[in-house]
């Protein structure tokens, strides 16, 4: 199965799980970074459990299945790896 055998008007009609992906890492590597500087409470450490197991892994790794719809390939990798790397 290629993508290039579906129809051009299926891809056109999936969006883009670019924004999504960027900022599931994006607030994932932020509250982390807190975290690890001192900056944010101790007790903040389950928020940042889940926002990486939640929104930095399942979102990341729906917005690159979501890529892989689209027909992109290097955002569907990115996403993905990371995703995954985020939800073990």
């Amino acid at each position: 199965f290629l993508l290039t055998s579906l129809p051009a008007h299926y891809i056109k009609m999936v969006a883009s799980g670019t924004p999504l992906g960027l900022f599931g890492f994006g607030v994932t590597c932020i509250l982390l970074n807190f975290a690890n500087a001192g900056i944010s409470e101790p007790t903040l450490s389950n928020l940042v459990m889940a926002h990486a197991i939640f929104f930095g892994g399942i979102a990341q790794f729906v917005a690159g299945m979501w890529e892989f719809a689209a027909g992109n390939l290097f955002p569907a990798t990115a996403f993905s790896s990371y995703g995954a790397f985020w939800i073990s």
